[in-house]
């Protein structure tokens, strides 16, 4: 079962706060001792310890000198990076417009060589065509974006695909059966993204399943995420963008993918689903 969102960021703010309190009590100093020897208000390494206030990377600093460790400071300000990391708000990330939120993520596209895309609301980006990208961004520029920057930000996506055709990548693609038929675009702007989904799927570094809508499954519908290697899985939620690296982590949304594909259907049945929804269309 993959790991909930919400509750992993969480998780890595409450390790970290584990670390401190431990560090705390290896020392013998209570609660107390310490917000006096860092000239802290009383309650705030308790909030500290407990997780509900994040300490800054100087908080840190502080702590590890009451704690005479200061040896642990660099390894825990490193914690904090990454769990401070783990969420980005869309609003925080797309300020300046949805251009520069898509090509941040370039980098990461590039050093990738297996890519896993599951998704249970749109078609994952990499096989989206032009008109699918303008219909879908479009939609979140009017949602939440003041910059009107949805032409250029369609171009970097497209861009972007030519990861498709360079290197010796491979690529699993998952989507709902409801992806086929949610109307995004209008159409005509459907009718053309399905009929890329039989093209792209031709390709032999990528394999396209499709999970049919039947009853008695196994498991329900969840977020979309991408598995990037082994190495990162991104989650995309409605409020925020998850990032999560910590091996267990991405290792429970492979085994979400895994089970997830299983349910899947390929090939000839794959295509006859995708061309059943080009003509519900007519």
């Amino acid at each position: 079962m993959a790991v909930s969102p919400s509750s992993s960021a969480q998780q890595a703010r409450q390790a970290l706060a584990k670390r401190l309190a431990d560090l705390c009590r290896d020392a013998g100093l209570t609660g107390l001792d310490l917000a006096e020897r860092c000239g802290w208000s009383r309650s705030k390494s308790s909030r500290i310890m407990n997780a509900k206030t994040p300490p800054s990377a100087d908080d840190i600093r502080a702590w590890c000198r009451a704690c005479g460790a200061e040896d642990q400071t660099e390894d825990l300000i490193a914690s904090l990076r990454t769990a401070e990391g783990m969420w980005g708000n869309w609003r925080r990330m797309e300020r300046a417009g949805l251009k520069q939120a898509q090509e941040a993520r370039l980098p990461l596209f590039e050093r990738t060589r297996r890519f896993r895309a599951y998704s249970s609301w749109f078609v994952p980006g990499l096989i989206q065509t032009a008109g699918y990208t303008e219909a879908v961004l479009r939609a979140v520029q009017r949602r939440r974006v003041d910059v009107d920057d949805v032409a250029d930000a369609v171009a970097v996506r497209m861009e972007r695909q030519r990861v498709l055709y360079e290197g010796a990548r491979q690529f699993a693609f998952l989507v709902e059966e409801s992806v086929l038929r949610n109307g995004l675009g209008g159409p005509e702007v459907q009718e053309e993204q399905l009929r890329h989904f039989l093209t792209v799927g031709s390709l032999p570094s990528v394999s396209l399943g499709v999970v049919p809508t039947r009853t008695g499954r196994s498991r329900m519908p969840v977020e979309g995420f991408w598995v990037f290697d082994t190495a990162q899985v991104n989650v995309e939620l409605v409020s925020g963008y998850l990032t999560l690296t910590q091996p267990s982590d991405v290792a429970a949304y492979g085994d979400a993918f895994t089970e997830l594909a299983g349910m899947a259907v390929y090939g000839v049945k794959a295509r006859a689903l995708i061309t059943s929804a080009i003509q519900t269309l007519r």
